[in-house]
């Protein structure tokens, strides 16, 4: 596995990776999520959890 990524294109803003991340390494910044690598680690629950495949690893 890897650092999760998010493609702020395709990102909506609906913050369901904020609410699934365990180490709470996402937040929402000017509307579109953002991880912090150095939080991440590497469950991919986020990957699973986007509506709009937003997120990769």
């Amino acid at each position: 596995m890897a650092k999760a990524v998010v493609d702020r294109d395709t990102c909506i803003g609906c913050e369901a990776c904020v609410g699934v991340c365990p180490a709470e390494a996402i937040s929402i910044v000017d509307g579109k999520a953002q991880v912090n690598p150095d939080s991440c680690i590497e469950c991919g629950a986020c990957v699973s959890t986007c509506p709009v495949s937003a997120i990769s690893q």
